[in-house]
């Protein structure tokens, strides 16, 4: 315990250290996560880092696709939900049978079920990664809503796909009818599951006497009782966590407290950035114990090498493929939703979908989550294959697509005069209505106080100055409660105007976020 204490102390503390250097040197930060892991492998005495396989997953998965799912844009979602399904599942699908194929003929011994199991495992592009190196770059919003939307949905799709595998490998035998209605099973109770504990969730939030500490406590336990509960009913437990956390972000004006957003916004940003890190930091210092293993199994490692190039070859020749296909498909049959550009974009467009195929968390996961023996206490076969090429797919798209991905971005001209409305541009037009729509509530709700209310008139003036009052001793206890009003009909409009289809949803979630902080500071006075 006094060994590995300070070992894991001293991760938290460099991972903290390098996401300020991946930002001062403009670095997705799990690049340099997972290259100094590899280094830090290397000096010896070390304690060995080991993760129980059956633990991997709901240790790690609930928080990650958790926050995700309240970051992500529902509207966006819905918007472009048959490209996100379609590389979600679809591509998961086609990626997998690849590598399945393609290792069944190359790699001796390897099974098709085999070959599935490391379709599954490394099928799913980080999300991670891909959000790290967006946040570099200027793309159009639809471009970053197809990618998020896939990576909260692909984990899934994949896992399944691991699971089966996973059986059909231990039992020797794959029975499809039985297949099909599990997998029904796994999609339909995951979501419902999911659902239904959201909306108790959600009840107990609004019900019980909660203040900002207990409502972020419980939304850190939230995603594990999701995970837990699916799991033990036998279905997805990674859907259940991801529609449980879209039911629940989509309400949580009306459940959680300005005070509560506001500060579990912080907390589960930190929680997710230290949970990531310690992940990609696995990545690399897991290398050693897998040479070994492979050294164990009279595998030369340049072969080994081989079989990863092989298959992260596959991975990227797949997916950009399957971007062809998918742009081909919605040319002919939606034509109205192909975005608008020049035919270069569009050819080129595949490409830069396939290039962002970056994989990491839920592909180590996945891999270090294949049990050690099978039931009848035989060695699983090729585990430490499997892990290392694992490991080389990771490093190579993270290190390969990933630092080359900006460029290809900035340097393609693909986003070239691209539509979508200026940031400050969209902003200063919410908050122009926003303030027209301040002015409207305080006259029409409170018009015949106003001549004998002289907080009133000063909360009136307040808005009319473009809130630019620096005086606040006006503030008594009735005109605080005019404000606090104000502030939710604020809310209710901000909502509304992010109805319209053509409003960047993450401008409208960082004024409610502004709402919240005035909410809270006019609370403390």
């Amino acid at each position: 315990m006094h060994t590995i204490l300070p070992f894991f102390l001293a991760m938290i503390a460099a991972i903290v250290l390098l996401g300020m250097l991946a930002k001062k040197l403009k670095v997705a930060y799990p690049i340099l996560l997972v290259v100094a892991g590899l280094l830090v492998s290397f000096i010896p005495g070390l304690p060995a880092v080991k993760i129980n396989p059956d633990l991997i997953f709901f240790l790690f998965l609930p928080p990650l696709l958790f926050e995700a799912s309240w970051s992500i844009s529902f509207k966006e979602m819905k918007k472009w939900w048959r490209i996100i399904g379609s590389f979600a599942f679809l591509v998961v699908f086609f990626t997998a049978l690849s590598v399945a194929v393609v290792t069944n003929y190359f790699l001796p011994g390897f099974t098709i079920a085999l070959g599935f199991l490391l379709g599954g495992i490394v099928s799913p592009p980080d999300a991670v990664s891909t959000g790290a190196i967006m946040s570099f770059v200027k793309v159009p919003k639809s471009t970053v809503a197809v990618l998020e939307g896939e990576s909260l949905l692909n984990d899934a799709s994949s896992l399944i796909i691991f699971r089966f595998a996973l059986v059909a490998v231990g039992t020797g035998q794959f029975i499809w009818h039985q297949a099909a209605l599990t997998f029904l099973w796994m999609v339909i109770g995951g979501v419902g599951i999911g659902l239904l504990l959201g909306w108790l969730f959600v009840q107990a939030h609004r019900r019980l006497p909660t203040d900002a500490p207990s409502d972020i406590a419980l939304t850190l336990i939230e995603p594990y009782l999701l995970y837990w509960a699916a799991e033990q009913c036998h279905s997805s437990g990674v859907l259940a966590v991801v529609s449980g956390g879209l039911f629940m972000a989509n309400r949580r004006l009306a459940f959680l407290s300005s005070t509560s957003r506001i500060r579990g916004f912080s907390v589960w940003e930190s929680f997710v950035f230290i949970l990531n890190g310690i992940v990609f930091l696995l990545i690399g210092l897991d290398l050693p114990e897998i040479v070994e293993g492979l050294r164990a199994n009279g595998i030369p490692l340049r072969t080994a090498i081989q079989y990863g190039l092989l298959v992260t070859g596959i991975l990227i020749v797949a997916r950009i493929i399957s971007s062809y296909a998918a742009m081909l498909a919605t040319i002919i049959f939606r034509p109205g939703v192909v975005p608008p550009g020049t035919r270069r974009r569009r050819l080129l467009m595949p490409i830069l979908l396939g290039w962002t195929g970056m994989r990491g968390v839920v592909s180590l996961a996945a891999a270090l989550a294949i049990p050690v023996t099978l039931s009848d206490g035989t060695a699983f076969p090729h585990r430490n294959l499997i892990l290392f090429i694992t490991f080389i797919v990771i490093l190579l798209t993270l290190l390969v697509q990933g630092l080359t991905l900006p460029y290809l971005i900035r340097y393609g001209r693909l986003f070239d005069g691209y539509t979508d409305e200026p940031e400050e541009v969209a902003l200063q037009k919410l908050r122009k209505g926003l303030k027209e729509h301040s002015l409207q509530f305080l006259r029409a709700r409170y018009e015949n106080d106003n001549e004998h209310h002289a907080g009133l008139q000063l909360l009136l003036q307040h808005w009319e100055e473009k809130m630019k009052a620096s005086n606040d001793s006006w503030m008594t206890g009735d005109t605080k409660a005019i404000f606090i009003e104000l502030l939710e009909s604020q809310r209710q409009y901000v909502v509304e105007y992010n109805k319209d289809p053509a409003v960047n949803e993450d401008i409208v979630r960082k004024q409610l976020f502004q709402i919240d902080l005035e909410e809270e500071r006019l609370r403390m006075q």
